[in-house]
């Protein structure tokens, strides 16, 4: 069993654990209000440009050679902005995945000190059951590591998936821009 010592110590870790989260949540939040407000202030000057170019246009044709210079900045703006929410959200989520593997790590092993307590003052005739448990929290830990890494990997190919649809649109707006 734990001692009230280290009740109040964990319950300290988890508290300072909260208290650190909470602050990584608010620095993404901030950081996310500042791409906002950057990316508001700019379509709005943009937009009284545009506004002003479509006003002094005098034909059809020169209305659409303004759509299409209009298009190829806006792909690449709309790709950069995606590329910082990402950036944004990844950071903030890996704060967030990095703290809760410590937790689980110090979980796992305050329970393995306790089922260690709990094994050497088993009676005698219970070594069958005190096997049976412990292959039980071994696979339990197995299983535990085998969807972190499960999450790992999905989460790196998704990263990748991203940066390649990137790559992909900044290379489409760049070949609409030649044209």
């Amino acid at each position: 069993m734990m001692t009230a010592e280290q009740i109040a110590a964990s319950n300290k870790a988890n508290m300072e654990t909260l208290f650190g989260l909470t602050a990584k949540a608010f620095e993404g939040v901030e950081k996310l209000v500042d791409l906002n407000m950057t990316a508001a202030k700019a379509a709005l000057g943009e937009s009284a440009q545009n506004t002003q170019a479509a006003m002094s246009v005098k034909d059809a044709q020169e209305l659409l050679a303004l759509q299409a210079a209009l298009f190829q900045p806006l792909a690449e703006k709309t790709a950069a902005y995606s590329r910082h929410l990402y950036d944004i959200a990844s950071n903030t989520g890996n704060e967030f995945t990095k703290a809760f593997e410590a937790q689980a790590a110090v979980a796992q092993k305050q329970f393995a000190s306790m089922m260690d307590t709990a094994t050497q003052n088993a009676p005698a005739g219970s070594e069958s059951a005190v096997a049976m448990m412990k292959s039980a929290v071994t696979a339990a830990n197995n299983a535990f590591e085998s969807v972190q890494k499960a999450v790992k990997q999905a989460s790196d190919l998704a990263e990748s998936n991203f940066a390649a649809m990137s790559q992909t649109a900044s290379g489409v707006a760049k070949t609409s821009k030649k044209r």
